[in-house]
């Protein structure tokens, strides 16, 4: 499994794809998200520990939805029970993410209140006031903090950004697949700086009409993490157009440097036959005077300049050309 490095503009790629898969089926999307926030909020009513399960077990909802993005891209349908399908698979690995993920929030947690002082976490926790001066020194420690906390943090979530999927798809270890997450990152630095920045960017406007927006953003924001995974480990871009393109076929021989124009259905090809075996016939004055050929496998008339011509015959079609050719092809093997 090769990771791939892909440009800048996929950073925009998973987004715009991502918000495809949600069109597609956009009931189910927000009911999966919905079921998900209704299970993180019951959990966090239990105070501190509600939090703790929720982060370790979030993997395994995590996978559960990446398979069901699996499953929309194959064209069947996104479930609510694929919220809770990685709990039959896979549930013990993930869980371990989900713990490796908890203790380093914990221990980041940790150097930032101890980086902060006990007047800054005196002041968070319980809301007590500080003078000027005091303050001063506490906004400072406050910034190293903040930053500390980002530095650290960016690099854990590199690695549990494709762990899950990792885990359920490939079925590796924690361990190998949160390394292999983490590199997958470094290596598309610059097209997760730019699905970062725009993913601030939505989320303002998601807030802008009381929230609203984000019945939209998290089911995006899902099925973009599906389509990022794709494009990185497969190799598959997900196209956002339901448009067919048909297939062009390069091997196809040209017989003329006129433009091609779309072939036609056997049908049609079957009247142009007739029409011009109509058109043109033996009797044809213009026969007489060599401008009409006939056909040297099925006899049809046609004008000179539209045949093929190979060693003195003359072809209506380059079927009836190849035709002619597998016949001399067996006839020299005979």
């Amino acid at each position: 499994m090769e990771i791939r490095q892909v440009s800048a503009k996929h950073g925009w790629h998973w987004i715009a794809n991502g918000f495809h898969m949600f069109r597609k089926a956009p009931m189910i999307w927000v009911l999966v998200c919905f079921t998900l926030l209704l299970i993180a909020m019951t959990l966090a009513l239990i105070p501190m520990l509600g939090q703790f399960v929720f982060t370790l077990i979030s993997p395994v909802f995590l996978a559960g939805i990446m398979i069901g993005c699996r499953e929309q891209d194959q064209g069947r349908q996104l479930e609510i029970a694929h919220l809770f399908i990685a709990f039959k698979t896979n549930v013990t690995s993930l869980v371990t993410v989900g713990g490796i993920y908890l203790i380093g929030q914990v221990l980041i947690l940790g150097l930032v209140m101890m980086i902060g002082g006990s007047q800054m976490t005196d002041m968070l926790l319980y809301g007590k006031r500080v003078d000027e001066n005091e303050l001063m020194v506490v906004m400072d420690n406050m910034l190293t903090a903040s930053l500390v906390a980002l530095l650290f943090s960016i690099p854990l979530m590199m690695a549990a950004w494709f762990s899950p999927l990792l885990v359920v798809f490939h079925n590796l270890q924690p361990i190998p697949a949160m390394k292999k997450s983490f590199f997958a990152c470094l290596r598309n630095i610059i097209p997760f700086q730019l699905y970062g920045i725009l993913l601030i960017i939505f989320t303002i406007f998601a807030f802008m009409p009381y929230g609203a927006g984000l019945v939209i953003l998290i089911p995006t924001i899902f099925a973009s993490i599906y389509v990022s995974y794709k494009d990185i480990f497969l190799g598959e871009d997900t196209s956002i157009t339901d448009d067919y393109q048909p297939e062009t076929n390069y091997q196809k021989a040209t017989w003329s440097n006129e433009v091609d124009e779309p072939e036609p259905t056997q049908k049609e090809e079957q009247k142009e036959k007739s029409k011009r075996s109509d058109t043109y016939n033996e009797d044809s004055p213009l026969a007489a005077e060599g401008d009409i050929v006939a056909c040297d496998v099925c006899k049809i008339l046609i004008p000179k300049e539209e045949a093929i011509r190979f060693n003195g015959r003359f072809f209506c079609s380059d079927e009836h050309f190849q035709q002619y050719q597998e016949n001399m092809d067996a006839d020299t093997k005979k």
